[in-house]
């Protein structure tokens, strides 16, 4: 009994020392780089802009663009833009992760406790994304340990440098320090501009992105951080009714403009002839601020050094290569059409006859085939709650999951079912079921009352047809002639059969003209 508390003692190291990036274990060092103070000349900039060491903070972090932002929330309850900070490494490709060991640092939106700062990590200081959330499990997306550290080394992270990850730790423990109880991280691949999106809107994750352009759109147009929920597979972004659990989440008229002038902006670039593309990289990127010999400090003056130690760098060879971008093109094709021309000679039918052969896009795009993860999106589901960044409830809930048992699972996602199909019947002609009447018409003799439906349906002779119409029908039904008697005995004049095809005398011949059943 006395090795219980020991055991659990020991956990509690093991649990807190794979906080970040699997680091192992403690230093004496760290919880003096934890203890430093903001830089000096970011203080003043504080002051500059009206702004509080102590105010909330929020992070946005931008893959394509390879920086991060931190905003500072004032006493007029919204956000300001603080100081950006160039991402020295980051791993994989634009787009979210989706799975362990896949290299990719995540996209979506984390709320960040203190519970997730690390301050021995082995990449100087960190802090845990808080990867994989509620939106990422109920899609069934799996990893851990996904943090913002220092050092330039990234295997699914976002890698800062020990100077950068420094002042950034600083400015977070400061804010909790003022009451903040977590701030929001705001993941995307690219800065959500009408260029980006029209580049992009071909790209197999353009789907997703445009549901995080949802968030940024409530946090550029109102500067307010958004209170997110998830309901299904996609993120529900809004106020209070949004963190509530509302699935459908009142949207401020202020946030509908800016997403309907964005959509406008988007039409008329990809009216213009704005490529359709996609960015492939070796491994992930870096900021341009890094790899040139005499980099521009214009965006990064307030940094304490033009050219911070990088300290380990993953994959330079990655680095060097650029990324390659490829040429989407359109999921449907032209089709070949024909073109008509009036001069050529009609046909026995009064036809024309296509001659010389264009090619034309088709005028709208056919419907895409539904799938399980859009018939989910379109369905009702239960609304899942995100933490907001100012009411996460257990802060170290993420590190000792596994030491008590973890945290509960999340509800289940009921599968919607997917859409019915067309449930219009199909009249089978088989042996075992009676042909159609108007088949029957032409295969068997019909009465003479009916020899003009024949005739006219069947392609019969029309002189024909006008003498059964004009003889009288005054006998009984049991003593009707067949009809091939109403023309006096003379065989109907066969017509040309376009697209019938009479393989052999026991075949079923239907006219071209005669509408399916």
């Amino acid at each position: 009994m006395a090795m219980r508390p020991v055991l659990a003692a020991s956990g509690l190291v093991v649990a807190l020392s794979l906080g970040a990036c699997q680091d192992a274990g403690f230093s004496a060092a760290g919880s003096a780089r934890a203890r430093e103070p903001i830089p000096p000349k970011t203080v003043a900039l504080m002051a500059s802009k009206n702004m509080s060491p102590r105010d909330p903070i929020l992070i946005r972090a931008f893959k394509k663009e390879s920086e991060m932002e931190v905003w500072k929330r004032g006493t007029d309850g919204q956000y300001a833009l603080l100081k950006t900070f160039p991402i020295c490494r980051w791993s994989g490709q634009l787009g979210p992760k989706v799975r362990e060991g896949d290299r990719q640092a995540p996209e979506g939106f984390y709320p960040i406790s203190m519970g997730q700062m690390n301050p021995n990590s082995s990449y100087y200081l960190s802090f845990d994304t808080g990867y994989p959330n509620a939106f990422d499990r109920a899609n069934g997306r799996t990893g851990s340990y996904l943090m913002v550290h220092g050092t330039c080394s990234s295997a699914g992270c976002f890698a800062m440098t020990d100077e950068a990850i420094s002042e950034i730790y600083a400015i977070a423990r400061e804010a909790f320090a003022g009451g903040q109880r977590a701030f929001q991280f705001q993941s995307y691949p690219f800065r959500m501009t009408a260029q980006n999106l029209a580049k992009f809107r071909n790209d197999p994750n353009i789907g997703f992105w445009k549901n995080l352009k949802e968030g940024s759109d409530y946090f550029e147009a109102l500067h307010e951080e958004p209170r997110v929920g998830v309901c299904g597979t996609r993120y529900v972004f809004g106020g209070q009714d949004a963190a509530a659990g509302a699935c459908n989440p009142k949207v401020d008229p202020v946030v509908v403009a800016k997403r309907e002038k964005d959509e406008v902006e988007v039409a008329e670039l990809i009216a213009k002839g704005t490529a359709a593309t996609r960015l492939v990289y070796q491994d992930g990127g870096q900021h341009p601020f890094f790899r040139e010999t005499a980099p521009s400090t214009q965006l990064f003056a307030e940094q304490a050094q033009p050219r911070p130690n990088m300290g380990i760098v993953s994959r330079p060879e990655a680095l060097a290569a650029a990324p390659e971008e490829i040429a989407i093109e359109p999921k449907v094709k032209p089709v070949l059409l024909a073109k008509i021309d009036p001069k050529h000679e009609k046909g026995k039918h009064g036809t024309v006859k296509p001659t010389a052969l264009a090619f034309a896009a088709p005028a709208t795009n056919p419907a895409p085939i539904p799938t399980r993860e859009a018939a989910q999106a379109a369905a009702p589901a239960a609304p899942i709650t995100v933490a907001s960044a100012d009411g996460d409830p257990a802060s170290y809930r993420k590190l000792l999951g596994n030491l008590f048992g973890g945290a509960p699972a999340a509800p289940p996602v009921t599968p919607a079912a997917l859409p019915a199909a067309d449930a219009t019947p199909v009249v089978a002609i088989s042996p075992a079921a009676p042909l159609p009447k108007k088949v029957t018409a032409r295969l068997h003799p019909a009465p003479a009352a009916h020899a003009a439906t024949a005739a006219k349906v069947d392609g019969l002779n029309p002189g024909a047809a006008k003498k059964a119409e004009a003889k009288p029908t005054d006998a009984k039904p049991t003593e009707a002639k067949p009809a091939a008697k109403a023309g006096e005995g003379k065989p109907a004049e066969k017509v040309p059969e376009t697209g019938k095809r009479t393989e052999g005398p026991n075949r079923n011949r239907v006219a071209a003209s005669q509408p399916a059943n």
